[in-house]
């Protein structure tokens, strides 16, 4: 078979090009050279052309793989470039109309976080949520997905694992929350407060009805009349009221402002023990029972925003209003396994199913 050679001469010219084949004094001139060769074969070649022929035709449809491109630095810049992102660039990010919609959420409560997002982003309010993420790798991954969404305020918590109410844990998890609030209204945003063990049925902003300060939804599943009061509703046994601290509105206000400073100082003069195993809802209340005479506070309708309590307890009370309902809160149950379970059973658990409806994806 004749090869092509590529062959380097000892005079003037040091490469020629000839092909052996039955002329025998090309066939001794190569074989008696000292210098080294290599052969490449037609077969070679044309399967070096065809190679190179699939490299550009297919790859920039399927992409080139990651590893190809991808590098230790490249990631640790974005890390770098996450950790340095503040609370203020963050909000300034995702604000719409001068509001901000904002949770708290660390790695463990990631699948809440993509069934609470799902639901936001039917009612077309995706893009104005802020993730606090309390550890970071919630903050790089939901970047990633999602970038500019997340924000980590430091320090971060030990938040690895599920925390179970009433646990140290959780505590500390839940009592930076005035913190985060106070400073975006510090910076003039109105902000909604969300937990994400939440699912939005329909949009809630209608009902934040005129201007005042905070608008909050009862704890208690007592069934109310649908013309209840709006007020601060009376103190309980303990002597404050039992509001939730898990669906807030807030506007940039001295009033709303003081409320989260009082909360701050309920905080601190209630620490966590294991003789009193305390949460950031007492605080909030006494907060609100101690600057009730200051602040324009608003209690939304129970039909609208019911407890868990109610909406997944007492049936009748469920069909005698609905349509009604807009946020539907997974409360009064402790159990990572219990709320999932409980969401599938309502036909909340929205993620197996409609993942990709999330600015998230499936995770």
């Amino acid at each position: 078979m004749s090869a092509f050679f590529l062959h380097q001469r000892p005079i003037h010219n040091p490469f020629s090009f000839s092909f052996s084949g039955p002329n025998p004094l090309l066939s001794r001139r190569s074989s008696s050279s000292s210098s080294r060769s290599f052969i490449i074969t037609p077969t070679a070649l044309l399967l070096l052309l065809s190679l190179l022929i699939i490299l550009g035709v297919f790859l920039p449809w399927a992409g080139m793989p990651d590893f190809l491109f991808s590098s230790n630095s490249n990631t640790s810049s974005q890390h770098s470039k996450w950790r340095d992102y503040t609370l203020a660039q963050a909000a300034s990010f995702v604000a719409k109309n001068g509001t901000v919609i904002v949770c708290a959420v660390s790695h463990p409560y990631l699948p809440f976080l993509n069934n609470w997002l799902i639901s936001i982003a039917r009612q077309k309010h995706q893009d104005k949520v802020l993730v606090i993420a309390e550890d970071y790798a919630t903050l790089f991954k939901v970047n990633q997905r999602w970038p500019g969404h997340a924000v980590l305020v430091p320090p971060a918590p030990d938040s690895q694992t599920a925390h179970k109410f009433g646990s140290q844990g959780f505590f500390n998890f839940t009592s930076r929350r005035p913190r985060h609030l106070l400073h975006i209204l510090e910076l003039g945003y109105n902000v909604m407060y969300n937990d994400v063990d939440m699912v939005w049925l329909a949009d809630p902003f209608p009902y934040l009805q005129g201007s005042h300060d905070v608008y909050f939804t009862d704890d208690m599943a007592a069934v109310k009349p649908l013309n209840h009061s709006h007020d601060l509703p009376p103190p309980g046994k303990k002597g404050r009221p039992y509001i939730c601290s898990c669906m807030i509105f807030l506007r940039p206000t001295r009033g709303a402002k003081l409320v989260m400073k009082k909360w701050i100082e309920e905080l601190q003069s209630q620490p966590w023990s294991k003789a009193k195993k305390a949460n950031d809802q007492p605080g909030f209340n006494w907060a609100l029972n101690k600057t009730a005479g200051e602040v324009d506070l608003y209690l939304l309708p129970q039909a609208a925003f019911p407890t868990g309590g109610l909406y997944f307890k007492n049936k009748t009370w469920v069909q005698e209003t609905k349509g009604m309902h807009v946020i539907i809160h997974n409360n009064y149950i402790t159990g990572f396994e219990k709320k999932i379970k409980r969401f599938h059973d309502f036909g909340l658990w929205l993620v197996d199913d409609h993942a990709l409806e999330s600015p998230l994806g499936r995770l």
